[in-house]
């Protein structure tokens, strides 16, 4: 299976002209993969003082802009959107962008932003007790005629989703490192896995967690995607790691997500995406997060010849 190389966006900081501008150039540039996240505010949080874009209405700008890049959202919060919503979202983004569309979904973390909005925040048990209710129903949602589901967290009665979706089966990821729920959710029923910001060695333990689920599942492991979210933290200046980090907005995050960032020149991610390909990554989306440098951004974008050998 080839590797894909893709381009992961915080819709923050950054005008909605400036984005379309983004996505546009990146597939141009042809990377295989597009993706934004879901969140009410910034990312770290800061109190609600940054711009920030919602992901559904992101995603269909994304859609109708681009044309050969896949697209999704790693992830979807489940707690923030009944899954009956989503099915009908993802549908409606697949026909938009021509059957490009693959829907990541997750347990949320962002409690500050949930309390702001008004959305009950339960414990991490319950969130994902949500999550693993809400991906086979959105499954079924996606490609029964009928879905009928009364369940703890959610219900449906005789619900169709039409149209359905160009795809035949439209993939669904789950994303997150929690090793005893959230990658046996993903081995049960997801298509695909991803994991953010984590080092090349803890990413191989990770999967190797996810394969042991799918044994126990009797589930191919071959079946599920994996694909990583690394920090752009590249550089062709010699500015340190640590500032161009910093200058993310990264904040009391820094030190949790340093090991998962590309760092140094440009020329020097071949060799570090290498590690997580050999870990058992099939898809590498470097984190994009304003304000970052166009001419190193270009540096990268340069070397996706480069990358597709590592394949």
């Amino acid at each position: 299976m080839s590797i894909s190389f893709g381009v992961h966006i915080g819709q923050q900081n950054l005008p909605m002209s400036e984005l379309r501008a983004l996505w546009r150039r990146l597939d141009d540039a042809g990377v295989d993969w597009i993706s934004v996240w879901d969140h009410f505010y910034e990312a770290p949080p800061a109190g609600g003082t940054i711009d920030h874009f919602e992901a559904v209405a992101t995603l269909g700008a994304l859609a109708a802009d681009t044309r050969h890049a896949r697209l999704g959202c790693l992830v979807f919060c489940t707690a923030y959107r009944n899954p009956g919503l989503l099915a009908k979202a993802a549908t409606t983004i697949d026909h938009i962008s021509g059957g490009r569309f693959e829907l990541g979904l997750g347990a949320g973390w962002h409690q500050w932003e949930a309390e702001a909005y008004g959305y009950d925040f339960p414990s991490a048990g319950a969130r994902l007790d949500m999550l693993e209710e809400a991906v086979p129903l959105i499954r079924s949602l996606l490609t029964e005629a009928r879905t009928t589901h009364t369940g703890r967290h959610f219900r449906t009665q005789n619900a169709s989703c039409l149209p359905a979706p160009l795809q035949p089966r439209l993939p669904i990821w789950v994303g997150g490192t929690g090793e005893r729920r959230t990658l046996r959710i993903a081995a049960e029923h997801a298509d695909g896995w991803n994991a953010a910001y984590v080092s090349a060695e803890r990413y191989g333990r990770l999967i190797g967690v996810l394969d042991d689920h799918c044994r126990s599942a009797s589930r191919d492991p071959a079946a599920i995607r994996r694909s990583v979210n690394l920090i752009f933290a590249l550089s062709n200046d010699g500015t340190s790691t640590e500032e161009v980090i910093a200058r993310q907005g990264w904040g009391p995050m820094a030190a949790a997500v340093r090991d998962g960032a590309i760092v140094g020149s440009p020329d020097s991610a071949p060799e570090q995406i290498q590690r997580y390909i050999g870990s058992g990554a099939q898809g590498v989306n470097v984190a994009l997060r304003a304000p970052w440098d166009d001419n190193v951004l270009d540096d990268y974008l340069e070397q996706l010849p480069v990358l597709r050998k590592l394949s």
